[in-house]
C-alpha cells in the first residue's frame, strides 16, 4: 500500500481543553503520512500554544468555520487527501489509514466516518444514541475527501454555519460517491493507545471501534446546546433556497417526518430503538425544544 499525504485541519476557538487529546490521536494514527493544520479564530485561551507543541502549520484565520476550514483544506494543505476535524474530537488509531485504504481501492471520493458522543450524563448518552442513526445518511456529513474533489466543488460555503457539512455532501455526490467507513477494520493492541482510558471513563468502550471519531461531549450543557442549534439554523434558509425545498434530502433533512421518524426506522434500525427505551424521550425531547427554538426564531 502506499502512502499519499493525508492533511487533517482542525478548528479551534478557545480549546485548550480539548485540542491536545485531538492532536494527540493524530499523532498515535497507524498511518504514517500525514500534516496537522491548526486554524484558530483569534483564541484568547492557550489553544495556540498547545498547538503549537505538535505542528508548526498554526494559523489565525476568521470569520467563520467555514472560512477557517477552506483556507486550511484549500490554501495550506498539500495533502492528496484533506480531512476536517474540530477540536472536541479524538480520532480512533486506524481511522486515518482505514479512510485511506477504502478511497483508493473502492468507487468513493469522500466519506462519512462514524461517530461516537462521549459522556456519561443522560443527555450525552441520549446524543450518543441519536447520533449512532445518522451514521451515512442525508444528516450525516462527510469529513474526509480527495483535495482535488474538495477543490473542484468550490469547498464550502462561507455564507453558511451549520448547514454547510449538507451543502457540501450535496456539491460532492454531484462529482462522486461518499462511502461510509466502517467502524473498524485489523484488530489493534489496545494498550498502545493513550486515549483509551479517557474515552472509556466518558461512557463509551472504544473496542471494534479503531476507524472512529469520538466526540467529547461530556461537559454537555442544555442550554449551550440549544443556542447552537438556534445560531446554526440562521443558514439553514440559505441552504433550502439554494438547493429547493423540493429536493429530496432538503425535505429529509429539513423535514418532521424524516428527523422525527424515518432516520430512526429506515433499513431495520427501528430494532436498535428497543434497546435503550429510556434514551428514546431525550431525543424526542431535544428534537422538540430544537423545534421550538427555530420557530421562535422565525416569528421573533
Amino acid at each position: 500500500m502506499t502512502h499519499p499525504l493525508v492533511s487533517i485541519v482542525i478548528t479551534t476557538k478557545n480549546e485548550e481543553d480539548n485540542i491536545e487529546n485531538c492532536l494527540i490521536s493524530i499523532t498515535e494514527q497507524t498511518y504514517p503520512n500525514i500534516e496537522v493544520i491548526v486554524v484558530d479564530n483569534n483564541s484568547t485561551d492557550k489553544t495556540f500554544e498547545i498547538a503549537l507543541k505538535f505542528t508548526d502549520k498554526v494559523f489565525n484565520k476568521g470569520l467563520e468555520r467555514s472560512t477557517q476550514r477552506n483556507y486550511g483544506m484549500v490554501k495550506i494543505a498539500c495533502g492528496k487527501y484533506v480531512m476536517f476535524l474540530d477540536a472536541d474530537m479524538i480520532l480512533g488509531p486506524k481511522a486515518i489509514e482505514a479512510c485511506v485504504f477504502m478511497t483508493e481501492n473502492e468507487d468513493c471520493v469522500a466519506l462519512h466516518i462514524p461517530e461516537f458522543v462521549l459522556g456519561t450524563k443522560y443527555f450525552t448518552r441520549v446524543r450518543r444514541f441519536e447520533r449512532s442513526f445518522y451514521n451515512g445518511t442525508v444528516v450525516d456529513g462527510a469529513r474526509f475527501f480527495k483535495k482535488s474533489i474538495f477543490v473542484e466543488v468550490g469547498g464550502f460555503d462561507e455564507t453558511m454555519s451549520g448547514p454547510e457539512d449538507w451543502d457540501i455532501d450535496k456539491k460532492v455526490k454531484q462529482i462522486g460517491q461518499i462511502g461510509l467507513l466502517p467502524t473498524s477494520s485489523e484488530y489493534l493492541e489496545e494498550n498502545s493507545w493513550k486515549n483509551k482510558n479517557f474515552i472509556i471513563e466518558r461512557g463509551v468502550d472504544p473496542n471494534e471501534k479503531w476507524n472512529s471519531i469520538f466526540h467529547n461531549e461530556s461537559e454537555f450543557d442544555i442550554k449551550i446546546y440549544l443556542a447552537k442549534k438556534k445560531y446554526y439554523s440562521k443558514s439553514l434558509d440559505n441552504y433550502v433556497a439554494k438547493w429547493g425545498a423540493k429536493d429530496s434530502d432538503v425535505r429529509k433533512q429539513t423535514g418532521v417526518w424524516y428527523r422525527f421518524f424515518g432516520v430512526f426506522l429506515e433499513r431495520g434500525k427501528w430494532r436498535r430503538l428497543l434497546q435503550k427505551p429510556l434514551l428514546i424521550p431525550g431525543i424526542y425531547l431535544l428534537k422538540i425544544l430544537i423545534g421550538l427554538n427555530f420557530l421562535r426564531r422565525n416569528f421573533s
